[in-house]
Order: C-alpha cells, then structure tokens, then sequence
C-alpha cells in the first residue's frame, strides 16, 4: 500500500517544507528513490512552482547531508541519539539541521519556526520541545562543530565535511589524491547544470536558442557536445512547449558524447544493448538522420515504453524496441550489426550529484560484483556485430574496475577487438583527455571537465 495514506494530515495545505520532509521519510525511512518519491509527494500537493522548486532543494540537501546531520544531530541529543528517535522526528530534524547547515539562503529563524510547526503535526508535545532546543543548539554550534582532523584522519573529515560515505572517499583518496578528492566530492555537492540535446530531426542548434529565448529561457553552446545546450535554470522544463514539440532532450554533456563516439552511417544497422530510456537511442537515430535500424533492447518491458514515448515526442521512427537479456543478443542477431552500444549497468557513482541517494545505496561489495555482469554483457553482445564494426562501451562510473579492467579482461577473449582513436569522433575533447582519447577511451570527471563521471571507448572488430 502506498505509504501517502499513512502520513499525517490533508494534503490540502502542505508548506514547501512538509513536502521536503515527506520526501525525506520516503527516502530514508521507507528506502524509496528520491525522484521517484519528490515525484509522489509533488504530484499529490498543490504547491506553484516556486515552493515546489524550494521542496526539492531542501529534501535532496537532506538527503544528501544524510551521515552529516545524523552526526551533528547527535552532538545536539543529550540523553539520546537520532536512531532511537521516531521516524517522523528523525525526518523532521534532519529537514531543519539541513536547512541551518546546508542553505545559508534560508534564514535560520525561519528554518527553526517552521520545522517546530512541522514537529507539532508529526510528533507530540514532548518532542516539540526536543526538536526546538536540538535546533537551537545546532544553529549556536554549526560554525564550530568537531570535524576530524584533516591531517590526521583525512577520510572521515571528508566524509563528514562532505557528506559522503567513508568507503568511497578512502577509494578516491587512493585514486585521485587528497586535492582532487576533495574537489570530486565538492563538485558531487553542487547543482549540476542543466543540459539539453538539441533534436536535429526538428531544429537545429540556433534556432533552439532563439524559441528557448522566446520562452524565457536563456541558453548557451555545451564546450564539448556539438548538439548540446546549456540552459540557465529553470523550473519546469518539461512544461517547456519546446520540450512538448520534441525539440529536445535532457540530457547530460558527457552522456551525449556517446552517441558521437558511435557515429553511426545513415542506413546502418545499430543494436542499443542496454538502451532504455532512450537518450542514447534517440540521439543515435538524429545521427542517422533516422535512416536505417535500430534495435533498442532492454530487459524490462516497462522500461522500453519509456524508449517508446522518447521517440515519439522526438520524432523518431528508425528504433523498434526489443525486449531480452543483452547477453543473449550475440546468437539471436548474430553478425547483424554495423555497430553495438553496451551502455552497461553500473554503480552510477559518476553521477551522485544528480542523484542524491545515490552515494547512500551503493555500496563497496557492488564494485566487485558489477565488472563480472558488464564483461558478461560485452561477452553476449559481441557477436552480434559484423567484421570491421563499431563497438561503444560507456558508463557512469569512474571506478577503473568497471571501465579499463573490463575491458582489459574482454581483449584478453575478444583479440578480434581494438580500440580506435576517438579524437575524430569528439573533436573538441579538453586537452587533458586528448592522449586518453587517441588510446580510445576516456574517463569525464566532474571536478575537471564539469560534467557527470563518464568512461567511453570506442572499438572495431577486425576484418
């Protein structure tokens, strides 16, 4: 059953920050994924955009800060801890200590009042009291509170003062160093920009600039993507009637990327392994200038509708959909294809400051057991492309276990493969991938080239 009929209260007159707390239990009482469940929330009150807008900032900070302001909560708690709390007051505090902490935009007494408001509806005369003083307590010590030492303890200052999991920052420390770690961590704290594929089947890229204009919209060339705009934010993209008209896409820079490191020929025939939702496939199409076939597979039915909806707002007629294991497309469409995209399956942890749970779920056994299912992917797919065709491999992820060690592990079997320069497919690559590239692979980072984490190779099997 769904939790809404649970929760306290009509959802006649709910603040902007009753929603971010409804969120917020859903996500970290109930395990719920934080869009999916602002999407709930949201889609059941009647909040105008800006509150809604106010909401979302809110929850997702919380969310994010999750092992921060449990820790400093629990500075505040004389006698108890943030775990032996009610749930509904445990939300409650961290959507106030988030606000105080996290959200200098938002006046401190006002955080406190509301969230006092918010304990009176979710908890009981008790706990109103708690939550007022552990409030004030936090907003007279949050410029002094005890960090670790960063010398002494680099990884749980980090964690702390970052507001990421432990594990994560000691395999970054070790990958990166202490100054890119802490500027990864800093950039998976700041709001990404808003990046959108201009649809070539319909516009091109000045005159999308010119209607977003027109609608208010201010936007600018991506540095890297050739048919990528950045736009100024904005509130409601989707209700864009450019957005309706399918003259775009959402979608990030690097991801897009992907599509230029394939650059399949019009009339060519592309297999999409691993394709739903359908940004890859979709800009694909617009580079086929929707001539010739792609198959879009994906092992959810549910999730090639999404595929289906995509192309119909895009205008994209050269995709069918195909429901099955991507493992098992190398004997069911054996040496058709001219080139293969194996978007695999990944530990996402490129993208954490899109997804604000995401540095909650994961965790460090999935980096161990993930490059076994992409390399099975590469294995069961492979056979589905012709000689002298086109393989892709990308991820989200900047783990090197799930990006060059698979594939160091699959050349190791496919000695058919090579990788092949990518700098004529991504001409305007930053310099400091350029050597990567011409190896045929590269690894985007957020603290260095301002988009998502994303690793992409290009391959082609011998004749």
């Amino acid at each position: 059953m769904c939790a809404l009929s649970f929760w306290p209260g009509s959802w006649g007159a709910v603040t902007s920050r009753e929603a971010a707390l409804r969120i917020v239990y859903r996500v970290c009482e109930e395990g719920a994924y934080a869009n999916l469940a602002a999407n709930e929330v949201l889609g059941a009150g009647r909040l105008a955009p800006r509150e809604r807008s106010l909401a979302v900032e809110i929850a997702y900070t919380a969310v994010k800060g999750w092992n921060t302001l449990d820790w400093a909560l629990n500075l505040c708690l004389s006698k108890r801890r943030v775990e032996d709390l009610t749930p509904w007051i445990r939300s409650v505090l961290r959507v106030g200590a988030a606000q105080l902490l996290f959200l200098s935009g938002i006046p401190a007494h006002a955080a406190v009042y509301e969230t006092v408001e918010l304990a009176k509806k979710y908890g009981h005369r008790g706990t109103v009291g708690l939550v007022n003083a552990v409030l004030r307590r936090l907003l007279a010590q949050k410029d002094r509170l005890p960090y670790p030492d960063l010398e002494e303890n680099p990884v749980e200052h980090i964690a702390l003062r970052y507001c990421h999991p432990a594990w994560l920052v000691a395999r970054w420390l070790e990958q990166f160093g202490l100054e890119e770690t802490l500027e990864l961590c800093r950039a998976n704290n700041a709001p990404p920009p808003l990046t959108v594929r201009v649809n070539t089947l319909k516009a091109d890229l000045p005159s999308l600039v010119e209607i977003l204009q027109g609608e208010g919209i201010g936007a600018r060339p991506t540095r890297y993507a050739p048919d990528g705009l950045e736009l100024e934010a904005f509130t409601g993209l989707e209700r864009s009637p450019a957005f309706g008209r399918g003259l775009f896409y959402v979608q990030d820079e690097a991801s897009m990327l992907v599509g230029h490191a394939l650059s399949p020929l019009p009339g060519s025939t592309v297999i999409d392994a691993n394709a739903a939702p359908g940004g890859k496939t979709t800009h694909l199409a617009q580079l086929m200038g929707n001539k010739g076939a792609i198959l879009a597979v994906d092992v959810h039915a549910g999730r090639l509708r999404l595929i289906e909806e995509n192309c119909r707002r895009l205008g994209v007629t050269c995709v069918t959909t195909v429901l099955s294991d991507a493992g098992l497309l190398g004997e069911r469409y054996a040496g058709r294809a001219d080139y293969l995209l194996v978007d695999a399956p990944c530990s996402g942890i490129g993208v954490l400051r899109r997804r604000p749970d995401a540095r909650w779920r994961r965790q460090p056994r999935e980096l161990e057991e993930l490059p076994d299912l992409q390399l099975s992917l590469l294995r069961g797919s492979i056979g589905c492309l012709k000689p002298g065709g086109v393989l892709v491999y990308s991820t989200c992820s900047t783990a090197p276990e799930e990006n060059q060690g698979v594939l160091s592990r699959f050349l190791k079997e496919a000695d058919f493969m090579e990788y092949e320069d990518l700098t004529a497919y991504i001409p305007n690559l930053p310099e400091d991938l350029q050597e990567q590239a011409r190896g045929g692979q590269v690894q985007f980072l957020p603290h260095r080239h301002g988009t998502d984490g994303f690793f992409i190779a290009r391959l082609r099997r011998r004749n």
